[in-house]
């Protein structure tokens, strides 16, 4: 019902000469109750079931057609990447300013980097001189805390498959039209 009304109400909306009473009709035709659903022949679902089925194993029978390799390959004047405009005239203040901000942006990267690998050394020296207390402290904690917590980062790994792959399956691969040039002497 709701996607019904939507799509009228698109419909409506989207139309550039839509009318007030036009749009009043339309709400109050989607104020009623809705129709009572007819009652289907179950006879009749079955036999829409089974054609259904049979144009699924017609459907299986036939092996699919693959993309042509053609297809695949880029164009070499897609691969061109030389430039069809050159770039603007820069004055000698304006290239002198931008590789000015270029080394400035490059510090400022550099020092961030080298804050990040401090705190990271930081922490591993506080870990490992933890660990050294804990294990003066008790072994079995220090063991306990040696061990790889699974809820930390969840792993899950499948495995091969135990069975061989199915031979009648055919994987979709798309259309494909043989379109193979054949030169005869």
């Amino acid at each position: 019902m709701s996607s019904a009304l939507s799509r009228s109400l698109c419909r409506v909306l989207t139309r550039h000469r839509a009318t007030i009473s036009s749009c009043r009709a339309l709400f109050l035709r989607f104020r009623a109750e809705p129709k009572k659903k007819k009652k289907v022949d179950p006879r009749r679902e079955l036999v829409l079931r089974e054609r259904m089925k049979k144009k699924l194993k017609k459907l299986e029978k036939v092996p699919p057609e693959f993309i042509p390799v053609e297809d695949l390959i880029t164009p070499a004047k897609y691969l061109d990447e030389t430039r069809e405009r050159s770039a603007p005239r820069l004055s000698f203040e304006e290239s002198e300013r931008r590789a000015l901000l270029l080394k400035e942006w490059c510090r400022y990267k550099k020092n961030q980097h080298m804050a990040e690998v401090e705190a990271v050394e930081l922490a591993l020296e506080a870990q490992r001189e933890a660990l050294e207390e804990l294990k003066l402290e008790s072994e079995e904690l220090y063991q306990a805390a040696l061990k790889p917590d699974p809820l930390l980062f969840p792993f899950t790994h499948e495995g091969p498959a135990y069975t061989p792959a199915n031979t009648k399956y055919y994987a979709p691969d798309g259309k494909y039209n043989d379109i193979t040039k054949v030169y005869t002497q």
